[in-house]
């Protein structure tokens, strides 16, 4: 039976990239793995194409010759040997990119580097508008000072029996031999004769760190600050992982963030929003006037160029809306009341309706709405 053709079985044009074809090659084998499938005789078969198929278009020169001559560059010894494509060791081909599934490191030896650590930072507004220095205490596994992360007390080590010293253990599964990281050793390839008393041998003690981290004027929520090495101490001396703080900007009491943008609710009266008035607004950076012209309905939004945040990504702050609200006057005194019963009295008859347009415009479509429905 004929081939299908290498570019086709990963679905990668034939100008795909050395990333192109690793990740192609990643969602096909993960697809069509023998273990997520078993049984499966068709899922093996596609799977032993797609490895075929990557290891060829992964290797530059084989490449060059399949392009050129197709199958035939790898028929009667064209291709040099080796017996073929697709016939290599897995752990060889797969390198990392099984790792996640069997738990091991690929090629990889000696001791992974320490992980990575989370941290939550909640900030208010101001400070994540502004920056700030904050002290943070990181629970975390630190380097054991009694010796220094060795994980033993007197320095000496043995060969480990279970890899005899390779970091790397290898084991079959059904037609595949996989590699992984010694289970018994951690990857290092030997054991400590005497392990330290204060870590037990791992090198690595739980201890809580104090740091100072400096928050950048106009990070948001969910902006990451890293802070390479402060995470988990590595074993047996490896390189420490990283820090990761995460900010969390607290609700503010005036302003909702919006991006780069602000915005807020302003209170005014009646008799500013019928007659106009000046009135001062807060923002980031003081009070500012803004102008309220006559005849101002609520909901009405104003907008204050350039009174927003500065984020860390832009060259220039965002704007300031104000959306202003009516409030109905509350607690009135006998004369206020007065005043208001003779203003009222002077909207009597049809003349009443142009002074009211969302009114006039409700009252029509409530008309329209029950001439529908009678008619």
């Amino acid at each position: 039976m004929s081939k299908r053709d290498y570019y086709e079985v990963l679905g990668v044009a034939r100008t795909a990239s050395e990333d192109e074809l690793k990740k192609a090659y990643r969602r096909c084998a993960m697809k069509h793995h023998p273990d997520r499938n078993p049984g499966d005789k068709a899922a093996e078969e596609s799977f032993k194409e797609c490895k075929e198929a990557y290891e060829v278009l992964s290797d530059a020169s084989k490449r060059r010759m399949y392009d050129q001559h197709g199958h035939a560059a790898f028929e009667h010894g064209m291709g040099g040997g080796g017996g073929g494509p697709g016939y290599a060791d897995m752990g060889d081909i797969f390198g990392d990119i099984f790792g996640n599934i069997f738990g091991g490191g690929g090629g990889s030896r000696g001791p992974r580097r320490g992980a990575d650590v989370g941290y939550v930072m909640e900030l208010s507004l101001e400070e994540a508008v502004g920056g700030v220095d904050k002290q943070i205490e990181v629970p975390t596994l630190d380097e054991c000072d009694t010796c220094h992360g060795s994980g033993s007390t007197d320095g000496k080590v043995d060969t480990c029996s279970t890899c005899q010293g390779r970091g790397q253990v290898r084991f079959q599964r059904g037609i595949f031999s996989m590699q992984q990281a010694c289970p018994h050793c951690g990857g290092r390839g030997q054991t400590i004769a005497n392990p330290c008393g204060d870590c037990h041998g791992q090198g690595r003690v739980e201890r809580t760190k104090t740091l100072q981290v400096k928050i950048p004027a106009g990070v948001d929520n969910g902006d990451r600050i890293r802070l390479a090495g402060e995470g988990e101490a590595g074993p047996a001396g490896a390189p420490p992982g990283d820090l990761y703080v995460e900010v969390r900007v607290r609700e503010h009491d005036i302003f909702q963030r919006d991006g780069d943008d602000l915005h807020c609710e302003v209170p005014i009266r009646i008799s500013q929003a019928a007659l106009g008035d000046v009135i001062r607004v807060p923002t980031l950076g003081g009070e500012v006037e803004l102008r309220i012209p006559a005849e101002t309905q609520t909901g009405k939004l104003f907008r204050l160029r350039d009174k927003g945040v500065k984020s860390v990504r832009s060259r220039k702050p965002g704007d300031l809306y104000c959306r202003v609200a009516v409030e109905t006057p509350v607690n009135l005194t006998a004369e206020q009341r007065e005043l208001l019963e003779k203003f009222e009295a002077t909207f009597a008859g049809d003349d009443a309706r142009r002074h009211s347009p969302r009114s006039s415009t409700f009252i029509d479509g409530v008309k329209g709405f029950w001439d529908r429905m009678t008619s």
